[in-house]
């Protein structure tokens, strides 16, 4: 039986197919550039992020981090009233 990926793992761009889910999501999440969500949503993101960063799999601590201070920025921009960019 081979390996397929299904759901939503089969949109997730890798080029392993045996990477861990930690390694699965840091290409996407590190790609990210602009957010278009209400703050509430960022900041509930921020929180339910938080957990990963303790995870026991290197790859998913290190996007997790990423993926945390991008949201922590966003919400410090919100607060004074800038809009962020990643570009």
């Amino acid at each position: 039986m081979t390996n397929q990926l299904r759901g939503i793992s089969a949109l997730i761009p890798t080029a392993r197919t045996d990477a861990s889910p930690g390694a699965r999501a840091a290409s996407p999440l590190l790609h990210l550039r602009t957010d278009a969500v209400p703050v509430p949503v960022l900041a509930a993101a921020l929180e339910l992020i938080a957990p990963a960063l303790e995870d026991s799999d290197p790859v998913t601590r290190e996007a997790a981090a990423a993926v945390h201070a991008r949201l922590a920025e966003a919400l410090d921009q919100a607060a004074t009233g800038h809009q962020l960019s990643w570009a």
